[in-house]
């Protein structure tokens, strides 16, 4: 058992990850407005705040510190990322605490993939580029990984990707989705496990982790709708991306296969698995 500290428990992440991590370890959880568990070890931290981020981490003592926080939909992005990492940085630095640091495959321009872990970030986007520079602040402290994944997604929370699709169709609004955008995309379990493990191992350094499954965001759409019983297909247009995002974010996945116990399940091998289960909904 080691103390973790997670930040960004109420993310899309830190749901899934905090009450795997309360298995098996002591833990201390962060989150900015809304507590999504209402758990007494559950602390409201602005990442912005360097001297309420350091008192955090100094008073806990964490040996590991999950960093997930750090939203591509904050007003206030930028700020968000680039400082947060700073301040959790500098604190796990002076309470020489494990850094385990959520980074994305949107660090990358799309032309050369699949990428390694040692291709050097490349962005064509501010989240992009604030997640890469958010990397080098990282890697100014040994005792680090930094986390490279792709989509995620879960059976029990639906995804916000799949909850805009939901409430635009139930609206009767056209919703797009892109056949020529390459993804891997993440069940957020086995994210949370792959985190939780890299937590207690001693590899330090960048390492991709993602799905074991490279599809197009159309293909991903449409396995997401067809789990959460949304049948409505008459409103559904599939063509090409026109955004500035990366088209072919494939990651290399060779070194994390080798080196964790955690399978990197693609989408349609967890969907199998999960196949004669109700609906997600209705795991309430």
């Amino acid at each position: 058992m080691k103390r973790i500290l997670i930040t960004g428990g109420s993310s899309y992440l830190g749901q899934h990850l905090v009450p795997l991590a309360t298995r098996q370890h002591e833990v201390c959880y962060t989150f900015y407005e809304n507590d999504p568990f209402d758990l007494p070890y559950g602390e409201q931290l602005d990442l912005r705040d360097g001297s309420r981020v350091m008192k955090l981490i100094s008073g806990f003592q964490p040996e590991a510190i999950i960093h997930t926080a750090g939203s591509n939909r904050s007003p206030d992005m930028e700020a968000v990322i680039r400082l947060g990492a700073h301040h959790v940085t500098e604190a796990a630095r002076i309470n020489n605490a494990r850094l385990i640091h959520m980074s994305t495959d949107v660090i990358f321009d799309g032309r050369n993939a699949p990428y390694r872990e040692t291709d050097p970030p490349n962005p064509i986007h501010d989240y992009g580029r604030a997640k890469g520079a958010a990397e080098a602040i990282v890697d100014q402290w040994a005792n680090h990984v930094i986390v490279r994944t792709s989509l995620i997604y879960g059976l029990f929370i639906m995804d916000r990707s799949t909850e805009w699709m939901s409430a635009a169709l139930a609206e009767g609004r056209p919703i797009k989705l892109f056949d020529n955008q390459l993804r891997q995309p993440i069940w957020a379990e086995t994210l949370s496990l792959a985190c939780l493990e890299l937590a207690t191992s001693n590899y330090c350094g960048v390492l991709n982790v993602a799905g074991d499954q490279s599809v197009s965001r159309a293909y991903f759409g449409f396995k997401l709708l067809d789990w959460w019983g949304i049948n409505d297909r008459d409103l559904v247009e599939v063509g090409p991306s026109d955004s500035k995002w990366p088209l072919d974010t494939r990651l290399d996945l060779t070194m994390a296969r080798e080196m964790l116990s955690t399978p990197l399940l693609g989408i349609d091998q967890v969907l199998d698995m999960t196949q004669n289960r109700p609906p997600a909904s209705n795991f309430n």
